[in-house]
């Protein structure tokens, strides 16, 4: 693969990342209009930033450092960065309307409990995790994929997992702290 392809696949997800942000968009103003509210919102810039340097990341490393496209990593990456969005899809279709980039709970409403909610708590998240290894070792951006890799999951761990399981009702609420907020069930 070429950086031009490479470089063209980044567009791509860019391009991805738009269409969650207006059907995110739509989702808030439903499940508003439902009474729903939102929780823990301060993490919430750190992760757009986050998402966002991960695409410039990609795109900087392999161009500035001119970092070789690997077919024996490359390609195995690209199908699982595919295999990311694929999952990250399902999990929208699943939960529909309630699905959001911010952590939104509508009032009265259950638990998902089917697509692939049925077997994992956040499956999002292991979409966000794999496409944050692989994309980048596409075109073997190693670093930005161990930077990304290493704050997204401190991001998930400290503030946006515990920010949906308390919004949730699944996590006592004296173990409170102050969070930046998201939602995947919300």
């Amino acid at each position: 693969m070429t950086v031009t392809l490479y470089l063209v696949l980044l567009g791509a997800v860019a391009v991805e990342r738009l269409a969650e942000l207006v059907v995110s968009a739509r989702n808030a103003r439903w499940s508003f209009a439902r009474g729903g509210a939102e929780h823990g919102r301060g993490h919430f810039p750190a992760m757009v930033a986050l998402h966002t340097a991960l695409l410039v990341g990609c795109a900087a490393e392999t161009v500035l450092t001119d970092r070789p496209f690997l077919p024996a990593l490359g390609w195995p990456a690209l199908v699982a960065a595919l295999a990311s969005q694929v999952l990250r899809w399902w999990c929208i279709a699943t939960l529909g309307p309630r699905w959001n980039t911010r952590v939104i709970i509508v009032p009265g409403l259950p638990l998902v409990s089917s697509g692939p909610y049925r077997w994992l708590r956040h499956p999002n998240y292991v979409a966000v995790v794999l496409e944050g290894i692989a994309l980048p070792l596409v075109h073997s951006a190693w670093v930005t994929a161990v930077v990304f890799t290493v704050l997204d999951a401190l991001l998930l761990a400290r503030f946006r997992i515990p920010a949906e399981e308390r919004a949730l009702g699944l996590a006592p609420r004296s173990a409170e702290r102050t969070t930046l907020a998201d939602s995947e069930h919300a």
